[in-house]
């Protein structure tokens, strides 16, 4: 079985290794140049987790895992006002979590790739030929690949999904917020945040801290906006938006590189009616971004890859995998979706009566007896989706078309 798969990225290259290691032939086209550097530090946890689990990936992935202590909103003057310690969320969810750089996870993926996968920077799909028998893409260098199917897990700004299924307003749902990343080096940030995940204790808008290795201090910033349209300048619109704040704000806006190193991008949840079309179907966030409201966007994105794989194995045909993928995933992406949406009042508060019935609820999280609490509302209805997906493959390589 021939699958092209477009998006080097955490789904892109999670459904990469599970294929390629069950014997499919499998080309990943990234438009990237090169591995991607810069992210986020996430919480890995849930069905994604079960999935590396399943892979044979976890013992990597938790090497790359940060310790960190809390999380820890603060005042203008770096006093601790809230927090919420790790230890009860890694509780909530039977300890099985790891907090590690998105660039961490995705080397993980990139290093376990069979070596037969051929992964292609630098290349970007113009057109798709999408036909019974199989799918033709023609790339930017106006060469074509031909496959059985195609992967579209270029993320939430899809090419794919924009050439097969429509344009990107039909299926992008703004959530009110504008949200970006970023790292510097900065030795007595480090030290002032080392360990703990540090967020400012601020009404429509906040920043986010926390100490990587070295003296290096990675940044998280999201504020409130009810346009989804990006500035031109996303270094120039930080500054502006978040000149306000205090503590340590003012050294990182000081320090925040131009783009492309800042990442930039409006918070939005994917809602695709159905995830494939003929030979073509989506993946992670091009087909169920869930925001970063969420947290669980690399989670779905792995257990993503591993249901698809795992469907292309038992099915009689590739219509009926998909199929078959979609109804097994698609009640758990609804459920995260809809807890992003109900987290949303408190992430970012729109007044300082906001912040105060934020820092009371993290003083109950905090209390023995929250944990199943604490679970629902971060994490949603837990469930068991790659323990019943496991049940019944079969080789992919052996050949359907």
């Amino acid at each position: 079985m021939k699958v092209i798969i477009c998006g080097g990225g955490i789904a892109g290259l999670a459904l990469a290794q599970r294929l390629g290691s069950s014997g499919a032939e499998v080309t990943v086209l990234e438009k990237a140049p090169g591995p991607r550097t810069g992210g986020y530090m996430l919480d890995f946890f849930g069905p994604g987790y079960d999935a590396a689990e399943a892979m044979g990936l976890l013992p990597a992935i938790r090497e790359c895992g940060y310790h960190v202590e809390e999380l820890a909103y603060c005042d203008e003057s770096g006093r601790r006002r809230a927090g919420l310690g790790y230890g009860q969320f890694a509780r909530a969810v039977g300890g099985r979590v790891v907090s590690l750089m998105r660039p961490d996870l995705e080397r993980v993926l990139r290093e376990h790739l069979p070596a037969a996968v051929d992964v292609r920077f630098a290349s970007t799909i113009t057109e798709v030929d999408d036909r019974a028998d199989g799918v033709t893409v023609t790339l930017d260098d106006g060469s074509a690949l031909t496959g059985d199917l195609l992967v579209g897990g270029d993320g939430i700004h899809s090419t794919v999904r924009a050439l097969v299924f429509g344009p990107e307003h039909r299926f992008l749902r703004h959530l009110g917020y504008h949200t970006a990343a970023f790292s510097f080096d900065d030795a007595a940030v480090h030290a002032a945040v080392d360990g703990r995940f540090c967020m400012t204790d601020t009404p429509r808008r906040a920043m986010g801290f926390y100490g990587l290795p070295g003296n290096r201090v990675a940044v998280f910033a999201v504020h409130r906006t009810d346009d989804a349209a990006l500035p031109a300048d996303a270094r120039d619109a930080l500054r502006r938006e978040y000149a306000s704040l205090g503590w340590i704000a003012p050294a990182a806006l000081a320090a925040c590189p131009p783009a492309p190193q800042v990442y930039y991008d409006q918070v939005a949840q994917t809602q695709v009616p159905v995830w494939s079309r003929g030979r073509v179907v989506l993946l992670g966030d091009a087909a169920h971004a869930v925001s970063l409201l969420a947290g669980q966007g690399a989670s779905l994105a792995v257990a993503g890859a591993y249901v698809l794989a795992e469907e292309l194995a038992r099915r009689d045909s590739v219509e009926a995998a998909l199929a078959g993928y979609e109804r097994a995933l698609r009640p758990l992406v609804v459920d995260r979706q809809a807890t992003a949406r109900r987290s949303a009042r408190w992430f970012v508060p729109t007044n300082r009566g906001g912040l105060r019935l934020r820092r009371a609820g993290l003083a109950l999280a905090g209390l023995p007896f929250t944990t199943r609490l604490v679970a629902g509302a971060v994490v949603g209805r837990p469930t068991d989706l790659v323990d019943r997906v496991r049940a019944g493959r079969r080789p992919v390589g052996t050949g359907r078309g």
